[in-house]
């Protein structure tokens, strides 16, 4: 598997909810939030109407996204599981500060029933339909990628950058040919020698290649799999108002590897993966170690805590594209004759932002990310103020504006 080291790297973007025109194109910036409490709703997809550009609103719900002017006329759709769709139109992009106000969509429990309550059926179905509700051409997609590190609740790294993701057909549940490849990136890092450990665990800017459960079957689920599960039927959701089966699994038996557990969403209509929020079992410490560690100094002494993951998928013209990846893992280092542990958590999280079909050519294996490449080595400081330029990005919370302020002095 991919991996990435622990010193990280960084920049930022002064957040802003506006509208502005850059030439030809225009950046609409804002703000989503729950239209009956008024709270502020995270990892919300936006996505300009008709079109793969895209991006995801962030911890504090903020968003900015930028397109070309010409496509202004569209508006722009905020999709978020449990919520109606929600658009707005051009005019109402540019009639000043943009604020998405989601409406709660009520569960439905009767479908549930419907289905026969047979969930392991249901999984089973969606795995055997994967060749058809996804992809059966190449595409190269345009993704934003942050990694950040923290020590305690001190953000000791940040890292960010665009990649290209070439993903080949889902003909066949293999990761076989599937490359990430840097265009750009910029790092900010503590310079405190304490900070600093020299380990590598699973993450870095492959997560689309490695967390892709839909077309990496050695990941989660392969048919074979689903006999060391538990499955059961949860309440139904909704995404793109789109009725969304949800089901709970956990393991049942006991493997050489650590196995998952967590939440599938499913498409009623296409019997399709919408999402999939889920999570190692780190019970077995040696086992989860095993799993996400791939390099320690002799002596530190690696305990995961908790390892969590989510995978989205959007729905579009009949067909399943990746969307967004998150991985975070939690753990703690200690060396030996040391009374004390240290606590880390390392996120990293990439979102699709535009996508080539059949591009013309794919990512070869020469440029391609590899094992032994650290994401950190690759990019530079972070210096310019508009590194990003018209990139869709996924906009910085406050508190990492303030932590890369910190790094930076």
């Amino acid at each position: 598997m991919k991996t990435d080291s622990l010193s990280l790297l960084a920049g930022i973007v002064l957040l802003a909810t506006s509208f502005q025109v850059w030439g030809r194109d225009v950046t609409v910036s804002g703000v989503v939030r729950d239209k009956s409490s008024n709270k502020i709703i995270d990892r919300v997809s936006l996505i300009v109407n008709g079109t793969d550009i895209g991006t995801v609103s962030n911890d504090e719900g903020y968003f900015s996204l930028t397109f070309p002017d010409s496509l202004l006329a569209k508006g722009i759709r905020a999709e978020q599981i449990g919520y109606k769709t929600h658009s707005l139109s051009g005019r109402q992009l540019t009639s000043g500060p943009v604020t998405f106000r989601l409406q709660p969509n009520p569960k439905m429990l009767e479908d549930v029933v419907v289905y026969g309550a047979d969930p392991k059926a249901l999984v089973e179905t969606a795995i055997r339909k994967i060749p058809q509700n996804y992809s059966v051409v190449p595409n190269l997609f345009s993704s934003f990628y942050r990694e950040t590190i923290q020590k305690g609740k001190r953000y000791i790294g940040v890292s960010e950058g665009i990649v290209d993701v070439f993903k080949k057909p889902y003909k066949h549940r293999n990761i076989m040919g599937d490359r990430v490849r840097l265009r750009k990136g910029r790092r900010q890092v503590s310079q405190r020698n304490s900070d600093t450990i020299a380990v590598k665990i699973l993450g870095g800017p492959n997560i689309p290649v490695l967390l892709d459960f839909v077309k990496n079957e050695e990941l989660l689920f392969g048919l074979a799999d689903l006999d060391n599960y538990n499955f059961k039927m949860e309440p139904m959701a909704m995404l793109d108002d789109r009725r969304q089966f949800v089901v709970s699994f956990s393991p049942k038996v006991k493997m050489d590897y650590p196995l998952h557990k967590g939440k599938l969403y499913i498409d009623q209509e296409t019997t399709s993966f919408t999402k999939a929020e889920y999570s190692l079992d780190v019970s077995d410490k040696e086992k989860a170690t095993r799993a996400i560690l791939y390099k320690k100094p002799r002596g530190l002494h690696f305990k995961p805590q908790d390892v969590d993951f989510v995978v989205t998928y959007k729905f579009q013209d009949g067909v399943s594209y990746l969307n967004y990846i998150s991985a975070r893992t939690r753990f703690k280092c200690d060396w030996k004759r040391r009374l004390f542990s240290s606590g880390y958590t390392a996120f990293s999280e990439m979102v699709m932002v535009d996508r080539e079909e059949c591009p013309a050519t794919a990512i070869s294996a020469r440029e391609a990310f590899r094992d032994k490449d650290i994401f950190y080595d690759m990019v530079d400081d972070f210096s310019d103020p508009d590194f990003w330029k018209d990139y869709n990005i996924i906009e910085p919370t406050e508190s990492l504006e303030k932590a890369v302020a910190k790094l930076k002095n």
